[in-house]
């Protein structure tokens, strides 16, 4: 009786299971399949057949618009938003890096009290801080400036990425080191040369996570960098942009596929790397 309750129990998991992903793959791929192919349609097919594949009036005239629109250009705020991506995973490795080294080899409950000081900051919503890091940056004279934006950006990022650097140092054996330092080498020089190297498949998705989140973030610079500043990332402009021609689906297709295909191509490409990342650190482990 027993054994014909489990089987029954495992054909049920068996029958939901593929349910389950099958009805993920459709919420997932309806949306994108519905982005690309109406980025190459008229209005009129959008409206009739957003569905239907563009084989008899495929054109390339409405996404050739929007790259070279002169007007909230999507293309061209790809520098701006690149060089942000860059300059915030940067700042937030130097920081995060030895700022998390520093607690995992710390027994002591100061240390632990400030890793959760760092973990607090993940349970805050964004949108909740954005008016007093306005205040804030106003009275240090960052308001409306790039340096503000990127200091806030760096700031949001480094409870996550020092969590999950915490997390994957405590992994690494402390006996690597002690014998850093019989040969010599400080803390620092240890972290940076020896403990940093092992920790590829945790900087790997933290570049992911925050390269990711700082693309798509639309609040922060909408908010923190005013229109006058001259300055759009890719949302904003996009934002910019088609907030103008709201009706226009001509326009507003191509320029969420012009936004959204770097960001897809970074994911797919950077994911192999943290599975090969994966895959070497536990053969060698």
């Amino acid at each position: 009786m027993i054994e014909q309750r489990q089987a029954a129990h495992g054909r049920r998991r068996s029958f939901v299971r593929p349910v389950m992903l099958a009805l993920l793959l459709v919420a997932m791929t309806v949306p994108v399949y519905l982005l690309v192919v109406n980025s190459f349609k008229s209005q009129d097919d959008i409206l009739g057949n957003p569905f239907s594949l563009p084989f008899g009036d495929l054109t390339f005239e409405y996404l050739a618009n929007a790259v070279n629109s002169p007007q909230y250009n999507v293309i061209r705020s790809y520098g701006f938003t690149l060089f942000l991506v860059v300059v915030v995973d940067v700042l937030c490795i130097l920081l995060a890096g030895p700022a998390a080294y520093a607690i995992a080899r710390s027994l002591s409950r100061r240390s632990q009290l400030l890793l959760l000081y760092f973990l607090a900051g993940t349970f805050i919503p964004g949108a909740a801080l954005v008016i007093p890091v306005i205040y804030v940056l106003r009275s240090v004279g960052l308001a409306n400036t790039v340096a503000g934006l990127v200091a806030h950006d760096v700031a949001s990022t480094l409870p996550v990425s020092i969590f999950l650097f915490v997390g994957f140092i405590r992994t690494i054996p402390a006996s690597i080191d002690q014998a850093a330092m019989i040969d010599g080498a400080g803390r620092l020089r240890t972290f940076w040369t020896i403990i940093f190297p092992l920790m590829r498949p945790a900087v790997v998705t933290v570049l992911i996570l925050n390269s990711i989140g700082i693309w798509n973030d639309f609040v922060s610079p909408q908010i923190l960098l005013s229109p006058g500043s001259g300055r759009y990332t890719v949302t904003t402009a996009i934002y910019a942009g088609i907030s103008q021609y709201s009706t226009d689906l001509t326009r507003v297709f191509p320029n969420l596929l012009l936004a959204v295909a770097p960001v897809v191509i970074f994911f797919v490409y950077m994911q192999r790397h943290i599975i090969s990342g994966l895959t070497v650190g536990a053969v060698k482990g």
